[in-house]
């Protein structure tokens, strides 16, 4: 018997909602069921691709199986979507950094429950490198984008945002009108929180000086709270201002930097359906 589409459904959902019981509740269906389909998928390919424990993650084997798993089961969605009746209608998987998310998504997810009522939007979240291999492996429909060159077909502006500081609302700088990189490197400066480090980079080319931090970090939580204890300052779009803590302000930059965020489907593979129902809705 040949591998089958619901053995890859199983195997996909296990590892990515962590267990086989999240599996069966994501799929609906039973524990069992999710279990004999990844069994199935075993010995179909000759050895097993799930470790199983505390948390579900792929095996050797199964890690080279994921990414073509997950790009079967986006042209089987594609397929599926194209063949139903013309109300969308299903699940659209779609991809964005921290701060779309928190900034910019819910508003968007607002608009499509009211122009897509019966499409439910899965949100990823992950930083700006994650978003294209993501949307090309299949492990989502549709991304938002950051400053894409060129701008991909068929994708749409959905947003600009520019990058300003953050400091203490007690720190001296909170009180200028702008502030520069030498008076962030002074504090020492917090790069890399949420996926923002290639903007940081580039404010530092358009000085002509060096990129350079005091600390480097990956969650923009890390960030705020290390910003918050007074051990340095940092550098987020503008539309991370809802994320952050009362005693934090956002302070323009006074060489600006200005972001392009484009809602897309992926490039190499034709698009979802719903995804380009999210595009036009836009």
């Amino acid at each position: 018997m040949p591998v089958s589409v619901p053995q890859l459904r199983a195997f996909v959902a296990t590892l990515d909602a962590g267990s086989f019981t999240s599996a069966a509740s994501v799929l609906g269906v039973g524990q069992s069921a999710v279990s004999h389909a990844v069994a199935g998928l075993e010995r179909e390919v000759g050895g097993p691709v799930v470790r199983r424990g505390a948390v579900a993650v792929p095996t050797p084997l199964g890690d080279r199986l994921l990414a073509h798993a997950r790009s079967v089961l986006a042209s089987v969605d594609a397929l599926e979507a194209v063949v139903r009746p013309a109300t969308a209608r299903g699940t659209v998987r779609l991809a964005a950094v921290p701060t779309v998310c928190q900034g910019l998504l819910p508003r968007l997810r607002e608009l499509w429950a009211v122009t897509l009522p019966d499409v439910d939007v899965q949100v990823y979240e992950g930083d700006d490198d994650e978003m294209p291999e993501w949307l090309e492996s299949g492990t989502v429909d549709a991304a938002v984008l950051v400053d894409p060159s060129p701008l991909p077909a068929g994708g749409v502006v959905v947003a600009r945002d520019e990058m300003a500081a953050v400091v203490r609302r007690d720190h001296p700088l909170a009180e200028l009108p702008a502030l520069t990189l030498d008076d962030l490197h002074e504090d020492g400066l917090v790069a890399g929180g949420g996926g923002c480090e290639y903007q940081i980079q580039k404010l530092h080319e358009l000085d002509g000086r060096p990129f350079r931090y005091a600390h480097r970090v990956r969650e923009m939580s890390t960030m705020f709270g290390m910003i918050e204890r007074g051990e340095g300052v940092s550098i987020v779009p503008t539309l991370g201002r809802v994320m952050l803590p009362p005693d934090l302000v956002m302070i323009p930059m006074a060489r600006r930097l200005e972001r392009t965020l484009v809602l897309s489907g992926p490039s190499s593979r034709d698009w979802h359906p719903l995804a380009k129902a999210l595009v036009d809705a836009v």
